[in-house]
């Protein structure tokens, strides 16, 4: 059980660094990957958060609590009081909340998260063939 949350905190990390690089470097990407895999990624990273905070909860309840989290986390960028934009116009602040609502952001959080739901679930069934 501590192996798999280790992989997960690595993946999280790993994802950390794709998204950074993805906005970073959006200006060398396709319009459409740099477009949205920022979102997607941060979705993907939500996602092995929670597995590796929970490792025993089922892939299930991971997908509905990224989804409710992330979903939140878009809602929250419709109240726009002094406070929270001045939390958003930091660095971390704007990486964590964001800006602006957008649906297409929510399009990739789904997205984000059902890949990565995908990815966890494979990997688990070659495991379980590996050991049975």
């Amino acid at each position: 059980m501590k192996n798999k949350r280790w992989i997960y905190l690595a993946i999280t990390f790993a994802i950390i660094v794709l998204g950074l690089a993805s906005r970073k470097h959006g200006d060398i990407l396709p319009e459409f990957i740099a477009e949205y895999s920022g979102d997607t990624l941060w979705a993907a990273m939500v996602y092995c958060g929670i597995r590796f905070l929970f490792p025993s909860l089922s892939i299930l309840k991971t997908i509905v609590i990224s989804l409710l989290f992330s979903y939140c986390i878009e809602i929250s960028q419709l109240y726009q009081a002094d406070w929270a934009n001045t939390v958003r116009n930091t660095t971390l602040g704007a990486l964590i909340f964001g800006h602006g609502f957008l649906w297409s952001d929510m399009i990739c959080y789904t997205v984000g998260v059902s890949l990565s739901a995908v990815i966890d679930s494979g990997r688990i069934i070659i495991s379980q063939k590996r050991n049975p």
